[in-house]
Formats: structure tokens, C-alpha cells, sequence
């Protein structure tokens, strides 16, 4: 694992949708689209996502999709609707669905840092 080689990946997501591209840079991220791919492995390349703010969403998926986060307190559950975070940070967005469609294993803190969004 010593010699891994990674390539950068430059992506442009003007025009598409959000989910549709989280899953291909989650499958580049991994390492799946090369043929030496080993579940216990992490042999991914490094992706780079320019016009983040130019996606498009299908649906009402602006003024209906939700994100939450749970402090772990009594009363600690906060909700922000999709249009607000994508108004405010648009990378967040794509990096919470690719964080999403990786495996929950210990490796994906290190693979979601090869994902740079400008």
C-alpha cells in the first residue's frame, strides 16, 4: 500500500445534479473504478469539484429536504432546510452527500479529505 498512486480528477458540476454526482466522486474517492480495487484497501484517487454553486436540484428538494444534527442534549435537535446551506456554503452540501454514500469504516475520514471543492 506503500505505492499508491493517485491521479486528480477535475470535475465541473455546473448543470448537474447533486446526487447523481456524489456517487461518482464517492466511487473515485474509494477507488472502485480501477481494476486493482480491494474492499480493504484505500486505493482512491483525489477529486477536485469546481462551479459547486451552479448544481441543480430536481423536485423540491430546496424548500423540503431538511439536515439535522442532535447535540445529544435534552431539546438539542437542530434542523437547517437545504436552501439555506446551499446559500451559504454550496461545497457543504456536495461533501455531506458524498460523505454519506461512503462506507461508515474508519477509512472514511481519510478518503473524504482527498475531495476538494472550489
Amino acid at each position: 500500500m506503500k505505492n499508491v498512486e493517485r491521479k486528480l480528477h477535475k470535475i465541473d458540476a455546473e448543470g448537474k445534479t447533486i446526487g447523481r454526482l456524489a456517487s461518482s466522486i464517492a466511487n473515485i474517492l474509494r477507488g472502485k473504478n480501477k481494476p486493482e480495487f480491494e474492499p480493504h484497501l484505500d486505493l482512491g484517487d483525489m477529486v477536485e469539484v469546481v462551479n459547486i454553486g451552479k448544481a441543480k436540484f430536481t423536485g423540491k428538494k430546496m424548500d423540503q429536504k431538511k439536515y439535522f444534527s442532535y447535540s445529544g442534549y435534552l431539546g438539542g435537535l437542530k434542523e437547517k432546510k437545504l436552501k439555506d446551506v446551499f446559500t451559504s456554503n454550496p461545497g457543504e452540501v456536495l461533501r455531506r452527500a458524498v460523505r454519506e454514500m461512503l462506507a461508515p469504516t474508519k477509512m472514511r475520514k481519510d478518503i473524504i479529505k482527498r475531495l476538494i471543492i472550489r
